[in-house]
């Protein structure tokens, strides 16, 4: 396949080496080792994305922007083919090459809050730059990806048709869940508000996403397949998802599921710094409720996966799905205990008014 694919970008397969990298569930993702220079090459999975144009298009609109607004910023997109194409259509499939950065460092796990600050700050200052940018320009590369009435539908359809055995099981977390359906109708507030607008977001905040320098400082962010409209709750909560709780979604022992209240303020302060002039006022007014909303969504699909026997996720283990649930429900319990104990920090520059950090 290489000995195909590499000719295509001017490169020579004999003087070239290719080994697998990352750990990503999604692409197929390659080093590649040139002489003069390495490269990532990627082959977009189709079953996700069903037109890989649209991200191409999405890419090279904001990569024209950039180029105009900050053209030091560094914004890993895909370089053209001899053809002049940044994305081949070949007999094995999708394809595009991006350079490689070389001194970057990817995490996999967050064990600083600078960690934390300085990964939000990166997402914070990508949004920002491209505050100016029209949104809606952009294609949909995963359609209702984060759309919480959807899901939380979906959530009720898979209640109705459930396994009955496993719908037995779960009863008590369904009740939790409907109990707080309040996110659900926040959501929709917050959907029809004209002073939250839509923004360019990145949708995928988890940590590996952003490379860092030898001295832990945030470079960029990249995986930019999901970058379409949206709203800024979705970076932000996807990063409180994430990142405060040592523990991942995998974790069984629900008694290590914790939040950690430096990383909340962490998370804050990095991506207040770029966008706090950015926000508008109304905006503001949802930073906390962004990590409810993502990870209410994000328990509702593993529990409606389980409910439907396994069909999205897949499981690796029986009740494995409902195990994800369960962790998901314990941060959420863990999030609203910590949200009651907000308050409002001193005004600056940079940091606005009402706006909640953690004790």
């Amino acid at each position: 396949m290489f000995e195909n694919i590499l000719p295509l970008y001017g490169l020579n397969s004999d003087n070239t080496t290719v080994n697998l990298f990352g750990d990503g569930l999604i692409n197929h993702t390659w080093k590649v080792t040139a002489p003069k220079q390495s490269y990532i090459l990627q082959k977009v999975n189709t079953d996700v994305f069903k037109e890989p144009s649209n991200i191409d298009k999405n890419l090279c609109l904001l990569k024209d922007f950039l180029n105009k607004k900050d053209p030091k910023y560094l914004f890993v997109s895909p370089i053209n083919a001899i053809s002049g194409a940044s994305l081949l259509k070949t007999p094995d499939g999708y394809f595009r090459m991006t350079p490689f950065v070389e001194g970057s460092i990817s995490l996999n796990a967050l064990t600083k809050r600078e960690e934390a600050y300085e990964a939000a700050k990166q997402f914070g200052k990508f949004s920002a730059l491209l505050a100016d940018f029209n949104a809606e320009e952009l294609n949909i590369t995963i359609p209702d990806f984060h759309n919480l009435n959807l899901r939380y539908e979906q959530f009720k359809t898979a209640c109705a048709n459930a396994n009955p055995k496993r719908m037995e099981q779960v009863k008590e977390y369904v009740e939790f869940i409907n109990e707080h359906k309040s996110i659900v109708d926040t959501y929709l507030d917050l959907v029809a508000n004209e002073e939250v607008p839509l923004r360019v977001i990145h949708h995928d905040t988890k940590i590996n996403n952003v490379l860092f320098d030898a001295h832990n400082k945030g470079i960029c962010v990249i995986d930019l397949d999901t970058v379409m409209p949206g709203y800024f709750i979705s970076d932000v909560g996807d990063m409180m998802r994430t990142y405060l709780c040592a523990a991942s979604e995998e974790e069984n022992d629900l008694s290590k599921i914790s939040i950690r209240k430096d990383f909340f303020k962490a998370i804050y302060e990095g991506y207040m710094e770029e966008m706090a002039d950015v926000l508008t006022d109304t905006e503001k007014q949802y930073f906390s409720y962004a990590g409810k909303f993502i990870i209410y969504m994000q328990a509702i699909r593993f529990l409606a996966d389980y409910l439907q026997n396994d069909i999205y996720y897949g499981a690796k283990y029986e009740g494995h799905n409902f195990n994800r649930a369960k962790n998901q429900i314990t941060l959420l319990k863990e999030y609203l205990k910590m949200e009651e104990g907000l308050t409002t920090p001193p005004s600056s520059s940079k940091e606005p008014r009402n706006q909640p950090h953690a004790q």
